[in-house]
């Protein structure tokens, strides 16, 4: 067998090394390697977020960028520049065919509607993946993605970057220590809002650097316009679900990784008329019902974007911050952000003194990942944890769109009640694309 084979097996070794080792098992622990070694890695989606994800990969000691692709060499030249010695891509599906057996891992920082079919095809050829969030467009892709990476053993690694901050630990400390009491009610707001408008009708030139069909990929199809790339894709049903797509994993990360939540029983979501049917929505506030977790309580929450906050915050003298995570204990409350914290009411936890830290510091959210793939051990944001978040994201989506309240299966992935919901669970590729 060629040495390069011989490493490349010894790098998946190792990533399932890692998770035998986080799962208790000593059987794999003498197949972990140095973490020195080095990682050939291709980056799909190589502008504006792709772009730094790039750059955060690539700074890691022993990482190779191999290849780029991108659909828009244009959009993205300033990757192409910083790599010259990476071989060039558009179409993902052609870098794989070509170069699978000289690469090790792969980043995807395409539109969110092309996540999954890059991601899953990387990770059947066994390769490591790093995908940014929302981890897939629909429900089932992510569940898609989280068994794939689990029945190939990878090392995975969704891009909520803010988990790796030091005040998201402090949060989940304060919260799994006590400090509040038991939680069974949060709120989660922020303020973005991508609705787009009506359909342009307009079918001005495709720009020479683009390759429009290959950004389609497998949506369907439509004619270019400026107002969906490269940057707004974010407000079409098609491409993206809106506010609650961009910024719910970011947020609500926190209330899941601190209450231990999974997948919920219900979701209610309403929000404002659309401009056109395929635009998403300029305002959301999706309910949630997750089950009790052991001696945990059954939680509530509440999700709000689009400039909605909860009605309440002025009368209990809650600050107004423009975006938030309000734990409601049954002996106080936390509100949180990216980089601030405070319990509430502020006068009963004057004297309060927090537990001493027991959740590392983080390396960094890339690092994490080039690490555990050169050397074994957990990432904290894998595909089966940020599957299982953006499941809960995007159903807000479905029970917004279809205007019912779904009650949810997990297991079976339907919602029950509402069998109209399974084409946006599910949604179809066009000819050419699978899964």
């Amino acid at each position: 067998m060629p040495k390069q084979l011989n490493r490349r097996d010894m790098l998946r070794n190792t990533a399932l090394a890692g998770a035998a080792v986080w799962t208790g098992s000593t059987s794999l622990r003498a197949a972990a390697q140095s973490p020195n070694e080095q990682l050939d890695v291709a980056a799909i989606g190589c502008g504006g977020r792709g772009h730094a994800d790039l750059r955060g990969v690539a700074a890691e000691p022993g990482v190779n960028i191999v290849a780029l692709c991108d659909v828009d060499h244009g959009h993205s030249a300033q990757a192409f520049k910083d790599h010259p010695q990476a071989r060039p891509y558009h179409d993902f599906r052609k870098l794989l065919d070509e170069m699978h057996k000289q690469i090790d891992a792969v980043v995807v920082g395409t539109p969110d509607h092309t996540h999954a079919p890059p991601g899953v095809m990387a990770m059947k050829l066994g390769k490591h993946c790093y995908c940014e969030k929302p981890l897939t467009h629909c429900v089932y892709e992510a569940r898609v993605m989280a068994e794939v990476a689990k029945e190939k053993g990878l090392v995975t690694q969704m891009g909520t970057q803010i988990h790796a901050g030091d005040n998201y630990r402090r949060v989940v400390e304060l919260v799994q220590s006590g400090a509040i009491g038991p939680v069974d009610e949060v709120h989660v707001w922020c303020g973005a809002s991508y609705g787009g408008g009506e359909r342009p009708k307009e079918t001005p030139p495709v720009p020479e650097s683009l390759q429009w069909d290959l950004w389609l990929g497998p949506a369907p199809y439509r004619p270019y316009h400026p107002v969906y790339a490269p940057f707004g894709w974010r407000g079409w049903w098609d491409f993206a679900n809106g506010g609650l797509g961009d910024f719910f994993c970011h947020y609500v990360d926190l209330p899941f990784w601190a209450l231990k939540l999974r997948h919920p029983t219900t979701v209610q979501a309403e929000g404002s008329q659309p401009v056109h049917p395929e635009s998403c929505h300029r305002w959301m506030i999706a309910r949630y019902e997750f089950p009790a977790r052991g001696d945990l309580p059954p939680v509530k929450l509440t999700w709000y974007d689009g400039g909605k906050h909860p009605e309440f915050l002025k009368e209990r003298n809650i600050p107004e911050w423009g975006s938030g995570v309000l734990f409601i204990g049954r002996r106080g409350m936390l509100l949180a952000d990216y980089g601030n914290r405070v319990l509430l009411p502020e006068q009963r936890f004057q004297d309060f003194q927090p537990p001493e830290p027991t959740i590392p510091n983080s390396v960094g959210h890339h690092a994490e990942w080039v690490r555990s793939c050169k050397a074994g051990g957990p990432t904290t944001c894998n595909f089966d944890y940020s599957g299982a978040l953006t499941e809960a994201a995007l159903l807000g989506s479905v029970s917004y769109r279809t205007g019912e309240k779904l009650q949810w299966d997990a297991a079976k992935l339907a919602a029950t009640n509402c069998p109209e919901a399974e084409r946006l669970i599910r949604r179809p590729y066009r000819t050419g694309w699978t899964l």
